[in-house]
């Protein structure tokens, strides 16, 4: 493009415009370029709905059922999203429900050297009863769908080179993460001394089931599946029957709240708390008190009244405040916010924050009225 076209289509917003000099037509046309209803991104949308410049986009490419409650989600990544994460990492997503996006974290259950290859991302989700995007990404989250991402995160990953020995303890969808890494090292050729312990209600809840079973068969894993409803759960005095030398095993565990307290407490009271590392899924709330309040959101003046049980990154979203996030899990640090006014208590711990601190928004709740510098 030679500098006369250059020219033409730079001033072409005001082309019909009469001016006196071409001082004033490169002024006029300026401030039409600045002051245009469309933004750039606005632009790459329109071009393609996965590309954007201020957010992360996919789009969903199909929805494969596991389970009677649980699903496969296969998403293509749009523009800027990194395809080099590690094998039990887990992405945000956002899902525009009744016009209000909706996110949560899910860890990816794909392999990364055929994300690289294929250019689609996984992940696995069961609905739960309390869940309200979980079901709908299960049961009614359609092919073709626009989502929003979040980059991968996460600490819970295997090392290079692999453990000479290694335990897997799961339980429900606790086995996602878990899954990836396997399917990681059967692609990879990596073979390893690996026992997996996991532990689901009935063999209909078994997620991955064939492919559990042909790991085993082929000698990748050694596999014991616990049936809760006929064989009880998993316990510090079953460990020892289930995996005699599980005290010198590196440990990876997800589950639930109280299989990852169990679990927890057996290699304390061992002094092997070195060799376990835990993910925990979701935000636990068994100390939540009743109390909520009035949240205010004080640059923009917004208020949300919740109850104890509603994060205050969940308040701002549903009073339609720009918050900050991240993990949503009170990991990543991302949705840190001042609190002006008032207490918030952390629903991990029950410990309260007053005004003066920085808190997380994702774990923390209205403890009475309070006010957010958001």
């Amino acid at each position: 493009m030679n500098l006369r076209e250059l020219r033409e289509r730079f001033e072409e917003p005001v082309s019909g415009v009469a001016s006196r000099s071409s001082a004033a037509r490169w002024a006029r046309a300026a401030v039409a370029r600045i002051t245009t209803p469309l933004l750039p991104d606005d632009y790459l949308h329109l071009a393609n709905p996965l590309w954007s410049a201020r957010e992360l986009r996919g789009q969903v490419v199909s929805v494969t059922p596991e389970t009677d409650d649980s699903a496969t989600i296969r998403i293509k990544p749009g523009w800027g999203f990194s395809l080099d994460y590690a094998p039990g990492q887990y992405i945000g997503i956002g899902v525009l429900i009744e016009g209000r996006w909706t996110w949560r974290s899910y860890s990816l259950t794909s392999v990364p050297d055929l994300t690289r290859a294929e250019g689609t991302i996984a992940i696995t989700v069961k609905a739960m009863p309390e869940g309200f995007l979980s079901s709908h990404l299960v049961r009614g989250l359609q092919p073709g769908t626009v989502v929003r991402l979040a980059a991968p995160k996460g600490e819970f990953v295997l090392p290079e080179p692999l453990p000479a020995t290694v335990l897997f303890l799961t339980a429900g969808s606790g086995l996602t993460p878990i899954i990836s890494m396997l399917r990681m090292m059967r692609h990879r050729g990596q073979s390893t001394n690996v026992r997996v312990i996991h532990s689901t209600p009935t063999p209909d809840d078994l997620m991955f089931a064939d492919e559990l079973a042909e790991m085993d068969e082929s000698g990748l894993i050694d596999l014991h599946v616990q049936y809760t409803r006929t064989d009880g759960k998993v316990t510090e005095q079953s460990l020892d029957e289930l995996c005699p030398d599980w005290r010198i095993r590196e440990t990876w565990a997800c589950g639930p709240g109280g299989f990852l307290e169990m679990v927890d407490a057996a290699f304390t009271q061992a002094d092997v708390a070195d060799r376990l590392h835990i993910e925990r899924f979701a935000l636990e709330r068994g100390v939540v008190g009743a109390q909520g309040g009035t949240v205010t959101f004080g640059r923009s003046g917004q208020t949300a009244t919740v109850d104890g049980a509603t994060t205050l990154l969940e308040a701002g979203e549903q009073a339609g405040v720009l918050m900050p996030f991240g993990c949503r899990m009170g990991i990543c640090q991302s949705c840190v916010v001042m609190l002006d006014k008032g207490c918030v208590r952390d629903l991990r711990s029950g410990d309260e924050h007053v005004e003066g601190e920085r808190i997380q928004t994702c774990v923390s709740a209205a403890a009475g009225d309070c006010t957010l510098d958001v």
